[in-house]
């Protein structure tokens, strides 16, 4: 099989990781074309943040995860997508992939902005915070890596789990904690939640090594 047959059979096996990318990649493309003052006003405009959850909530929830406010990152996140996106949507499949993802940014947004909300109205954050610019797709990836986790094999499963807690939770111990740590973590709680959606699915394995998937049972795994 030659590489671009490859790639076609990578992309067709995790369509809904490729055509989120292909959109974040033109919606990069535009803030990246767009005037300073277009610019400030398309990431406001499609931003979750508490303003635009009280004027237009379904269309902030959903719009808002196709942008990115830096197009330079754009890459990173192609590279993460692939990483994490495209092997969770091809292990779970595409309907577990998308709810997992989807519920976890809806989720995460709510929750971190009530917060951020009650923040405001103890004086304890800038009544400007309502107006922040709240968009990008990192929710949908800490819950993407949470539900991953299950895909590693024991007993490397658990040292990957607590790396994961632990990346995701000491943002919450110090004292400079923002309204998206809350929402990272919530996301990742949300994944790793999600763990019914890897019962009976083989996890990576390694040849010539025993391990054990999900539901408990030995079976020496070839390299998939």
């Amino acid at each position: 099989m030659d590489l671009r047959t490859r790639l076609a059979s990578w992309v067709r096996s995790s369509p809904g990781t490729h055509i989120w990318l292909l959109i974040i990649g033109i919606t990069s493309l535009v803030i990246a074309a767009a005037s300073e003052g277009l610019e400030f006003f398309l990431l406001h405009r499609t931003s979750s943040n508490i303003h635009e959850l009280n004027k237009h909530p379904l269309q902030s929830l959903l719009i808002s995860g196709f942008w990115i406010q830096d197009p330079s990152s754009f890459l990173l996140y192609a590279v993460l997508f692939e990483l994490i996106h495209a092997n969770l949507e091809r292990w779970v499949g595409t309907l577990r992939w998308l709810w997992t993802v989807g519920v976890a940014h809806i989720a995460a947004t709510l929750i971190s902005q009530k917060l951020l909300l009650l923040a405001i109205q103890s004086h304890r954050a800038p009544r400007a915070m309502r107006h922040v610019v709240d968009i990008g797709v990192s929710y949908g990836l800490a819950a993407a890596t949470g539900l991953l986790v299950y895909r590693i094999p024991r007993p490397w499963r658990w040292p990957v789990l607590a790396g994961v807690v632990l990346f995701f939770a000491v943002p919450l111990m110090t004292g400079a904690t923002t309204f998206t740590d809350f929402g990272h973590a919530i996301a990742a709680a949300i994944g790793l939640a999600c763990w019914p959606f890897a019962r009976g699915r083989a996890p990576w394995g390694f040849r010539g090594v025993r391990v054990r998937d999900v539901r408990g049972w030995s079976r020496s795994s070839p390299r998939p």
